[in-house]
C-alpha cells in the first residue's frame, strides 16, 4: 500500500462519519431552491402572482448569500463550523416554515425570503467542507465529494415530500412540515458528531489558529491577486446560472409539456440521484486527474438535456435523460470549485476564500431562475432561456479548462518556509 493510499485510509478510519454527517447539515442549505417547485402553481392561484414574483423571495436569499459569503468565511476560520451549522440548521427550518404565513402581498413575501436569506447565510457550503477539509487530505476529494452529497439528497427528496405534503395538506402547511421535517431530523445527528479540527475550547481554537496561520496556503488577499481565483468564479456563475435556472423551474417545464405533478416530480426527483451519482464519481476521479479537466468536462455535461428539452419540452422519456444529466453536471460543479480551492490557494483562509467563490455562485443562483422565470413571463416559453444556457455553458467550460492544474497550480508553502526561502 502506498504512503498515500494509507494516510487516505487512516482519515477515513478516525473521521469515517464526518463527511456524511456534514452532508446532512449541507441539505438544508437546499430547502428553498429544490422544495420550491410544487409550491409555484399553488401561489399563482392563491394569490395571482408571475413565476418571476414568485421566485424573487429565492433570489433574494442568493443575494443575500452573495453579499455574506466572505465575512460568514472568515467567521468560520476564527470561531469553527460546529456552532454555526447546529444554529444554522435550525433557524434555515423556521425560516421557510414562516412562508406558509404569506398574506399575498409582495412586501410580506419579500420580507418572509429576507428572513430565508439570514438563515441560509449560515447553513452553505463553507460551513461543512471547512470541517471536512480539515480532518482529510489525502482522501479529500472523495470526503468533500460525500459531504456536498447533501445537496443531491435534497434534489432527490424535496421534489416528492414538497409535492406530497402540498397535495395532503395544503400549500401553507406544507410550508411549515418542510421546515420542520428537515429541521428536527437532522439536528441531533448534526449536534452529537458534527465537529472540525476548529472546534474546542478557547485553548484548542488559540492553537488551531496558530496551526492554521502556519498551513500552507494563500492569505485572503494573495488569492484576490492570482487569475485562477477570476476564473473560477466566472466559469461556475455561467453554470450555475444556466443549470440552476433550469432546475428550479424543472417541474413546471414538465407540467407545461402534459406531464402530471408526481410524474413531473418523480422525474425531478432523478437530479437528485444522479447528482449524487455524479458527485462521488468527480470526487473519487479529483483524487486522479487535474480538476480543470474534470471541471471542463463536467461544465458540458448538461448540454444534452438543454437540448432534449429545446426540441420537444422534454415529452415522453426526455426529461428523465434531462434530469439525468442535469444531476450528473450539478453533482460535479461545486464538487470541482472547492476541490480546486483546496489545491490552488490552500487551506489557510480556506473559508474566505471559498467566501468569495459561493459569492458569484450564489449570484448565478439568483438570477438563473429569474431569467427563466422572465423569459416564460414574456414569451409563453423556456424556449430562448435554454437556447442561451447552452451557449454559456460552452464559455464556461472553454474558461474552466484555462485553470492551471496538477503541477502547474500556485506553488503553496506556509509562512515560516516563505520567509527562510
Amino acid at each position: 500500500m502506498s504512503l498515500s493510499a494509507a494516510s487516505a485510509r487512516a482519515e477515513w478510519v478516525k473521521y469515517w462519519h464526518l463527511p456524511p454527517i456534514a452532508a446532512l447539515g449541507y441539505s438544508t442549505s437546499s430547502l428553498h431552491v429544490y422544495g420550491i417547485g410544487p409550491f409555484l402553481e399553488p401561489l399563482h392561484q392563491e394569490f395571482g402572482w408571475t413565476r418571476v414574483q414568485t421566485m424573487s423571495g429565492a433570489a433574494i436569499v442568493s443575494v443575500g448569500v452573495a453579499l455574506a459569503s466572505v465575512p460568514m468565511g472568515v467567521l468560520i476560520d476564527r470561531l469553527g463550523p460546529r456552532r454555526i451549522g447546529l444554529i444554522g440548521v435550525l433557524l434555515i427550518g423556521a425560516a421557510v416554515a414562516l412562508l406558509g404565513s404569506a398574506t399575498g402581498t409582495m412586501a410580506n413575501w419579500l420580507m418572509l425570503w429576507a428572513i430565508v436569506a439570514l438563515s441560509a447565510v449560515s447553513v452553505q457550503a463553507p460551513v461543512w467542507t471547512s470541517a471536512v477539509a480539515s480532518r482529510f487530505d489525502a482522501a479529500r476529494g472523495l470526503a468533500l465529494a460525500i459531504t456536498l452529497s447533501g445537496a443531491s439528497m435534497a434534489a432527490f427528496v424535496l421534489p416528492l415530500l414538497s409535492t406530497w405534503l402540498v397535495g395532503t395538506f395544503g400549500w401553507r402547511r406544507a410550508f411549515i412540515g418542510l421546515g420542520g421535517i428537515w429541521a428536527l431530523a437532522l439536528l441531533p445527528p448534526i449536534f452529537l458528531f458534527f465537529r472540525g479540527a476548529q472546534d474546542g475550547g478557547r485553548a484548542a481554537r488559540l492553537r488551531l489558529q496558530v496551526a492554521t496561520d502556519m498551513l500552507p496556503g494563500l492569505t485572503f488577499r494573495e488569492a484576490l491577486r492570482k487569475p485562477a481565483l477570476y476564473k473560477l468564479m466566472f466559469a461556475s456563475g455561467l453554470f450555475i446560472f444556466s443549470v440552476f435556472g433550469a432546475v428550479v423551474h424543472f417541474m413546471p417545464i414538465l407540467t407545461g409539456s402534459g406531464a402530471g405533478p408526481m410524474r413531473a416530480a418523480a422525474a425531478a426527483s432523478l437530479i437528485g440521484v444522479f447528482s449524487l451519482v455524479g458527485r462521488l464519481c468527480t470526487g473519487a476521479i479529483l483524487d486522479r486527474v487535474p480538476g480543470h479537466i474534470v471541471g471542463a468536462a463536467s461544465f458540458l455535461i448538461p448540454i444534452p438535456g438543454f437540448a432534449v428539452l429545446l426540441a420537444d419540452g422534454g415529452g415522453g422519456a426526455g426529461y428523465f435523460a434531462a434530469a439525468a444529466v442535469f444531476g450528473l453536471a450539478l453533482g460535479s460543479e461545486v464538487d470541482v470549485i472547492t476541490y480546486l480551492a483546496t489545491r490552488q490557494f490552500g487551506l489557510r483562509n480556506f473559508g474566505a476564500i471559498q467566501g468569495a467563490l459561493l459569492c458569484v455562485i450564489a449570484l448565478g443562483a439568483a438570477l438563473g431562475p429569474l431569467a427563466a422565470g422572465a423569459a416564460f413571463d414574456q414569451l409563453g416559453s423556456y424556449a430562448i432561456f435554454l437556447g442561451s444556457a447552452i451557449v454559456l455553458l460552452l464559455i464556461s467550460a472553454l474558461v474552466m479548462s484555462s485553470v492551471s492544474g496538477g503541477a502547474k497550480r500556485v506553488e503553496l508553502r506556509a509562512p515560516a518556509e516563505a520567509s527562510a526561502s
